[in-house]
């Protein structure tokens, strides 16, 4: 195939998505400002408000199974810097390390199983930044993978549920329930 009919195509693909994008902002007005307009937007207010009730019955069940966890303190330990994905950085991390950590997320795996989905990769960490714009991911990436961090120990003796609400202005981390060890 030669560059032209490679453009030609191109062109045309890019035709049909402007296409696509337009006739489902049509559809959608249509569906919220239309002659059901009204009972459209009643309908989608009351799955939301069903949808939040649901929500809020999982979290309140989450915080009774979760009761039942025991768990002795145990140590963990920094380790390296990362993000989750190198080509969209919207998260740095420093890993935690150590066998407790993990024997926890297992334990409150098992606690929520049929509730919540089991965690495929879980990957120990603390957030330490969320960057809002990113000019040069090269520089950050090669700056960031350059730091070697001090394997500092600390110990755990509880754990906590928390809430994350990302708002434009940063996120916000509310405190919903704590559980502490059995043995500190």
């Amino acid at each position: 195939m030669n560059n032209k009919t490679q453009e030609k195509g191109s062109n045309i693909m890019k035709i049909a998505m402007i296409g696509a994008g337009i006739t489902s902002v049509a559809a959608a007005a249509y569906f919220f400002l239309g002659s059901k307009g009204e009972e459209h937007k009643k309908h989608l207010k009351a799955w939301a408000i069903k949808m939040k009730g649901d929500i809020i019955e999982k979290i309140e069940e989450a915080k009774e199974r979760m009761k039942k966890i025991e768990f002795d303190a145990f140590d963990v330990h920094l380790g390296e810097l990362g993000v989750f994905s190198e080509r969209f950085v919207s998260i740095i991390w420093i890993k935690l390390g150590g066998k407790g950590i993990f024997e926890l997320q297992k334990k409150v795996d098992d606690a929520l199983e049929g509730l919540f989905d089991k965690e495929k990769r879980f990957m120990s960490h603390v957030t330490i930044a969320r960057p809002k714009k990113v000019f040069d991911k090269k520089i950050l990436l090669d700056y960031l993978y350059k730091i070697k961090t001090k394997k500092e120990c600390f110990n755990v003796k509880e754990f906590f549920l928390k809430s994350s609400d990302l708002r434009e202005d940063g996120p916000v981390y509310l405190t919903i329930e704590e559980y502490a060890a059995e043995k500190a």
